[in-house]
């Protein structure tokens, strides 16, 4: 079970340097058309797009959504190892 549990581990650190790349790559001009960045979109952006409807850029500039993201996936992360070691501790 250790093995499953360093997958899921592995898995969320990834996708949160996925996300902190995206982001960063939002202040460097046309990286995103590039085929990295379009890769990264299609990864990144449906996981992020909830966030942005519900919360507006600050200023009309400044995106704070993908810092609520990470830390939502941080809790999800924390909550679902958690109920694996739950879950493990009544078998």
């Amino acid at each position: 079970m250790s093995a499953v549990y360093e997958y899921l581990q592995i898995f969320f650190q990834i996708y949160s340097w996925l996300i902190i790349i995206y982001v960063l790559m939002s202040w460097l001009p046309n990286v995103r058309e590039s085929f990295i960045g379009e890769f990264l979109s299609k990864i990144v952006e449906p996981y992020l797009a909830p966030f942005r409807r519900f919360i507006p850029p600050i200023g009309g500039m400044i995106d704070i959504s993908p810092i609520v993201a990470l830390f939502t996936l941080r809790f999800v992360e924390v909550g679902l190892f958690a109920v694996i070691e739950f879950i493990m501790k009544q078998i």
